[in-house]
């Protein structure tokens, strides 16, 4: 609408402006509300440190399945490659990242359970993982999980991974404590420990680097269920346009691509991709 007044012209613009500026702070930094219509920049929080999942290389790059899904959502969302600004999101961090707003969405091998639902949203599952084993590609004497009873099981500082399978499953298993997965995959090819436990995905990854090609396989033990989901602030919107992503990425089979470029060696087999809200206890 055109006024013929000038003053009065100039008393609308200023109550237009303070207006979008009280509702902007209201709205965009609380719940990401203003985030997907391809503004400057979208912050998103992965690991650096999971090959085949998340990891930040020597020259700055950053690869790995999490990586690829996050960058095809948020291609979907409006963002191309270069606009996106990754952060790392370590598991004990995750939760108050979103919180606080230092990302605008999280996938860093996010397992979806009651006690996160309660602080944020998710997205997906787009991944269903399991806990399984990892060991030498040419050892036959581990079959079952029973069969870990006497061997030395990598435990990894902080997880807990390898303690279950000592409490719950073989409880004469010999836990050899290492500093990070790396270590226990030097252990396991030089036989210091016969297998490592972790979610199947992170072993795959693992198994995938260039120098371990060909040495380690999964057991297949399948010890647990693990929904990977996409971490949002609780009550954003963006839970919504991320679904509608992750459906589209299946559904063009891009998901299938990426599956099969980071997980492909240590005999991984994956599961179909998962239903969105589809949670497999």
């Amino acid at each position: 609408m055109k006024l013929r007044k000038a003053s009065a012209a100039a008393a609308t613009a200023l109550v237009l402006a303070l207006t979008a500026t009280a509702c902007g702070g209201d709205n965009g930094d609380d719940n990401g509300s203003d985030t997907g219509s391809g503004g400057d920049t979208i912050k998103i929080g992965i690991k650096f440190d999971q090959p085949g999942i998340g990891q930040k290389t020597a020259d700055g790059d950053y690869t790995g399945f999490d990586v690829d899904v996050a960058t095809y959502v948020a291609k979907e969302l409006g963002y191309d490659a270069d606009q996106i600004e990754w952060k790392e999101a370590k598991s004990a961090d995750r939760e108050t990242m979103l919180e606080r707003g230092d990302v605008d969405f999280i996938a860093a091998s996010y397992s979806i359970n009651d006690e996160r639902d309660k602080k944020v949203d998710f997205a997906g599952p787009y991944l269903l993982a399991h806990q399984d084993i990892l060991i030498r590609a040419d050892d036959n004497s581990i079959t079952k999980p029973e069969d870990l009873n006497e061997k030395n099981l990598c435990s990894v500082a902080g997880s807990t991974s390898a303690q279950n399978v000592k409490d719950k499953i073989a409880p004469k298993a010999n836990l050899q404590t290492y500093g990070g997965y790396s270590e226990c995959l030097t252990g396991l090819e030089n036989k210091a420990v016969d297998a490592l436990t972790t979610d199947d995905s992170i072993l795959a990854g693992y198994a995938a680097q260039e120098q371990f090609k060909g040495k380690f396989k999964l057991a297949g033990f399948k010890l647990s269920n693990e929904n990977y989901g996409i971490g949002v602030q609780e009550g954003s919107d963006l839970k919504a346009k991320i679904n509608t992503a992750l459906e589209k990425m299946v559904s063009d089979k891009s998901w299938d691509e990426a599956v099969k470029a980071n997980f492909g060696p240590a005999n991984y087999k994956n599961e179909p991709a998962p239903k969105i809200g589809d949670i497999v206890k």
